[in-house]
């Protein structure tokens, strides 16, 4: 039964994902908070469990992602190697910080998280772009504060990595195809960390390794692929504007909760 509750939960999450053109995380992470918690799971390990098994799921899903957009030539590589080295400590130490806070204060600081996405999104602030691509070590530093944030909260980064591509001069299909790889490396560090740094967690239920647990991971990855593509395709039948608010009417009421 459970079980069913997860492909369920990939099935939305990947509609929900495609619908409004961003990574799952921001709709995985919560919802498995959610489902964990009505699964009474312990309370101060199901918060860094959502985060670890999103992350975790988004290995399989960016893999898929990674080699669409790179197939249309989308993916600046060179940019990307740069920020993959910030990218990967930034990701760990994501983790490292979120294993250190309380599943409470963890929550409330992804509600505030969801509230200031979601301002960005309704009013949709427009980017500056840049007038070159910057120098190495600004790239580096930029990886590890989107890797941090990413790897706290268990999301691929397009919200923060989307901006700062379109910042520094590449066109809006360069900084897409390039966040899209820029999620893998922040995934795989993050779920490899968040198995090792929860491995000897007393409080984790069965079927875990570390914070990944196998059976969210499974169902969510079994249908959030393939139900992705519809988000995506029913998305060319609204109007871009009118998903953005809808997207952040949906984290205004995911922040609220989360704080209250």
């Amino acid at each position: 039964m459970l079980f069913l509750v997860y492909l369920l939960l990939g099935v939305a999450a990947g509609v929900l994902a495609g619908l409004f053109g961003i990574g799952g995380g921001l709709i995985i992470v919560p919802a498995l908070i959610f489902s964990f918690k009505f699964q009474g799971l312990p309370p101060d390990v199901l918060t860094h469990m959502a985060v670890g098994t999103s992350l975790a799921t988004m290995v399989v899903t960016s893999l898929s992602s990674v080699k669409a957009h790179n197939d249309k030539g989308a993916v600046n590589w060179p940019v990307f190697a740069m920020l993959s080295v910030g990218l990967l400590s930034g990701a760990l130490l994501g983790v490292f910080t979120a294993v250190n806070l309380s599943g409470h204060l963890l929550q409330k600081l992804l509600g505030v998280f969801a509230l200031l996405v979601s301002v960005k999104m309704w009013f949709g602030f427009k980017v500056v772009e840049g007038a070159k691509v910057p120098a190495k070590p600004v790239l580096v530093f930029a990886g590890t504060m989107i890797g941090w944030i990413s790897g706290m909260f268990g999301i691929g980064g397009g919200t923060l990595t989307v901006p700062f591509l379109r910042h520094i001069s590449l066109t809006m299909r360069q900084a897409v195809g390039t966040s899209a790889a820029c999620s893998l490396p922040i995934a795989f560090m993050g779920a490899v960390s968040n198995m090792f740094l929860g491995e000897n967690n007393p409080a984790l239920p069965a079927l875990t390794t570390g914070y990944v647990y196998w059976p969210a991971f499974i169902g969510i990855v079994l249908t959030s692929v393939i139900s992705a593509r519809l988000g995506a395709r029913l998305a060319h039948g609204l109007p871009a504007e009118k998903l953005q608010k809808m997207f952040a009417m949906f984290l205004v009421c995911i922040g609220i909760q989360f704080l209250l």
